[in-house]
């Protein structure tokens, strides 16, 4: 059965497969225009591309009044618009906000018990009732629904503006909400495969969710073979020149590169019926309490409104999933040429709004790897994890902003073999990835049973037989739906910043920090911080020589509370920065002791440098040249040291002194 071709859609030819065509709703963009958005040189402008796509996904749905027209077909929908925007929503947003009022004034009025009961050392000097109240704010976040949770969530984040003990008991908020109904999937699905009935779609399909969160669902299933695709056809890259061939070859020699084996089951979310309604009201009342709670004096410097702004573009571009399948396009590309971390394939024809079909990551969450250690590969994974992210933030200015244990998935894969030029045509017609066996799914058969056993030992036992078979691991990330690129001003200000980091001169990066915040005259005491922010990079460099000595992670927790107490208001997107890399050292250290993000950032340096680094210094900016210069040095520091002290070591142990 083919799919019928509307002037809207997109049609891609793929190299060995069939020409697959795009279902999108004719009055909606296609996904792979969601893509091209995302490409678009930003021009040195304000510009992202998640503003650019979220933009374009706000006017879609914006209610409109018809001008053409004429009859009773103009008069029946300018009638129906009126209704739905001058009765219906704000009745239910009326009824919304009394179901809000129930669940949140016994929360409000239970804000005394923060003053009662004994201080805990041991969970950051706040008081038991407290602690108590925090967890009832976060029951009260779990029955309010999508887009309470996700504000809980996104609070925990937040650190430069929260408690750190609310933010670590809001970052146990998790979803209770109740899985949508089958039919309504089915409906969704056949929407986005243009009316193609629910059995000619998949082979095989999983009614019972993976997992369902406040916004969506998600199912495992099998495309049927007409609708599969071959693996990799979005990098493939056009006719290889010989140069590119050789190069990749020797690369191949000389690294562990994946073979690349696509999973032949799909990923598909499915967001809940209404939900955007629902969002839409919830934001709203939102925006209300926040301008309210703003007249208040001692809290007008955490500009509650421009927060619900913030948090609501967050919340609109998860609501449409043709923007999460754009960010795993434009990661697959930028990972391309990469050799571990890598990301799903986003199958672009068959994604819209309310429907994300991407290929099933076939892995081990990591959260299971920090439970029972990596065993062999305990270091490779977390070098690998840091290497990423460091690639992410350094080199393409896009970065994953959601990365905790359960959205990275741990594989093992089979090295590649070089592609030598003696092989046939015919060869390599038979070598197509899509033809080769996918071990991955039999190598993991083998570490489910020992995952939740408690039996480390074991884990490691079989671990090591895996190392000892050839296998390596590999990181996939999933659940791409919020990037943190930072724009022109933005990134400018992240590399003054850096730069005086770098020449390790705190006292300027703090004044930066108070002249570029969004509230400057709001900010307490402006010499004590910068004087504060001094003393700590002075810390800092005096321990650079001990390499893993120097925790990132503690140092940027100093730094948010400093930013706390003195009311600076930095911007969000250095926030999902700065909680990234705490989150990315805390998993890199869970897995190994030693690891050192400093060291980890030097290779990237070193090929940022090549990349860039002339052009930077042609503009006056040698902020990379000095942080590359001192962690070499740094490094070559190190290496001295260990050599005298294994030499006074040998000494000692020798027999003939």
């Amino acid at each position: 059965m083919t799919i019928p071709i509307r002037p809207t859609q997109w049609q891609h030819s793929r190299p060995g497969g069939k020409v697959l065509i795009a279902a999108a709703n004719a009055a909606a963009l296609g996904t792979a225009a969601f893509v091209k958005l995302s490409e678009k040189d930003n021009e040195g402008t304000e510009q992202t591309a998640e503003g650019r796509m979220l933009e374009v996904s706000r006017q879609e749905i914006d209610k409109k009044k018809v001008k053409d027209g004429r009859g009773f077909s103009k008069l029946g929908h300018n009638v129906i618009y009126y209704l739905d925007v001058y009765l219906w929503e704000p009745l239910c947003t009326g009824l919304r906000f009394l179901h809000l009022a129930i669940i949140f004034v016994p929360v409000i009025i239970a804000v005394p018990a923060i003053w009662v009961g004994r201080r805990q050392p041991d969970r950051h000097n706040e008081r038991s009732g407290t602690l108590w109240w925090y967890g009832f704010l976060v029951k009260g976040m779990e029955w309010a629904g999508p887009a309470f949770i996700k504000l809980g969530q996104w609070a925990a984040s937040r650190t430069d503006i929260f408690p750190n003990e609310m933010c670590d008991i809001m970052s146990k908020l998790h979803s209770n909400a109740p899985a949508h109904p089958m039919h309504a999937t089915r409906k969704t699905i056949e929407a986005a495969f243009d009316g193609r009935h629910f059995d000619e779609i998949f082979e095989e399909f999983d009614e019972e969710p993976l997992g369902v969160g406040a916004i969506a669902q998600v199912y495992k299933a099998k495309l049927k073979p007409d609708l599969a695709a071959p693996a990799d056809i979005d990098v493939f890259d056009s006719p290889v020149n010989i140069s590119k061939h050789v190069r990749r070859s020797v690369t191949t020699v000389l690294k562990s590169t994946p073979k690349r084996v696509p999973s032949s089951y799909v990923a598909i979310k499915v967001l809940h019926p209404r939900v955007e309604r629902t969002v839409r009201r919830d934001l709203r009342i939102m925006n209300f309490f926040a301008s309210a709670l703003n007249t208040i004096p001692t809290i007008e410097w955490l500009s509650l409104p421009d927060e619900v702004v913030q948090f609501g573009e967050m919340m609109r571009l998860q609501l449409d999933l043709r923007i999460e399948a754009a960010n795993l396009a434009k990661f697959r590309k930028n990972f391309k040429d990469r050799t571990t971390a890598w990301f799903p394939f986003p199958y672009l024809e068959f994604t819209t709004r309310n429907v994300l079909i991407e290929e099933f990551a076939q892995g081990i969450p990591l959260a299971d790897f920090l439970e029972n250690g990596g065993g062999v590969f305990q270091k490779d994974i977390a070098q690998e994890g840091l290497d990423a992210f460091l690639r992410m933030l350094l080199l393409d200015n896009f970065i994953h902003a959601d990365l905790h244990p359960g959205n990275i998935m741990v594989r093992f894969y089979e090295t590649q073999k070089p592609d030598l030029p003696r092989l046939s045509r015919r060869d390599a017609e038979t070598l197509q990835p899509q033809d080769q066996p996918d071990v991955t799914e039999q190598v993991l058969e083998r570490l489910r049973p020992y995952r939740k056993r408690r039996d480390k030992s074991a884990w490691e036992a079989e671990l090591k037989k895996i190392d000892a078979e050839g296998y390596r691991p590999q990181l996939v990330f999933i659940d791409t739906g919020l990037v943190t690129e930072l724009n022109t001003t933005n990134r400018q200000n992240f590399l003054e910043l850096f730069k005086a980091v770098a020449e390790f001169d705190g006292y300027k990066a703090g004044h930066l920090m108070c002249e570029r915040c969004r509230q400057p005259d709001a900010v307490l005491d402006k010499e004590i911080f910068a004087l504060k922010m001094q003393h700590l990079v002075l810390n800092v460099k005096s321990s650079t020589l001990a390499l893993g000595n120097v925790k990132i992670g503690d140092i940027l927790q100093q730094v948010l509370s400093m930013v706390r107490g003195h009311h600076v208001r930095i911007e969000g997107d250095f926030v999902n920065v700065v909680i990234s890399i705490l989150l990315l050292e805390g998993i890199g250290r869970s897995l190994d002791p030693d690891v050192d993000l400093l060291s980890s950032s030097l290779p990237i340096l070193r090929e940022l440098g090549a990349k860039g680094g002339a052009s930077m210094m042609k503009k006056g900016d040698f902020s990379m040249l000095f942080v590359w210069a001192g962690l070499e040095a740094r490094r070559f520091m190190q290496a001295s040291i260990e050599d005298v002290e294994r030499c006074v070591k040998y000494d000692l142990l020798s027999p003939n002194v």
